[in-house]
């Protein structure tokens, strides 16, 4: 092997060590996706773990499929999560989807018509409701949910699953 060919094959191992190890870093920090955000659990049955990892113990089992959650850390395929009552743990990444919903808070909230305290009520909706988001136009404390098949307006206030200045179209 010349000097040559020496240099180049060690050039490209240096190259393909940093293309690699690079990769494994950006695993390692997560999706790059912004934190934290709003997701919604995927399954009926989803494990709360202590720590980011199937060796970490169970803490708890949520049941509730298309829960709301919080992503507030990510590491490698694990994500971890605060529910709309402020419990956080670990779930790996297959367990949540990208869909989005809320959950009523406080009192019975009524889901009105329009995005106006004086519209007509679409249904009365209870602590724990859980609604898929549809809309919340910008410059609006008003977001569109459907419930169980009723649509309808709710003001922010009222529920969990959506930051304060946030709108989705």
């Amino acid at each position: 092997m010349t000097k040559k060919t020496l240099i180049a094959s060690l050039l490209l191992i240096s190259l393909i060590t940093l293309a690699v190890s690079s990769a494994v870093a950006q695993a390692r920090s997560g999706s790059g996706l912004p934190l934290p955000r709003f997701v919604t659990l995927r399954s009926g049955e989803v494990n709360l773990r202590a720590g980011p990892g199937v060796r970490y113990p169970v803490e708890w089992v949520y049941k509730k499929r298309n829960l709301p959650v919080e992503i507030v850390a990510e590491y490698d395929t694990w994500r971890k999560i605060r529910d709309w009552q402020g419990t956080q743990g670990w779930v790996h990444q297959g367990m949540l989807s990208g869909k989005r919903s809320i959950i009523v808070t406080g009192d019975v909230r009524t889901l009105r018509s329009e995005p106006d305290t004086g519209a007509r009520p679409s249904a009365k909706l209870e602590e724990g409701v859980i609604a898929s988001l549809l809309e919340c136009p910008n410059g609006t404390t008003w977001c569109k949910i459907e419930a169980d098949g009723y649509l309808g307006w709710l003001r922010k206030a009222e529920f969990w699953g959506v930051y304060a200045g946030e709108s989705l179209e």
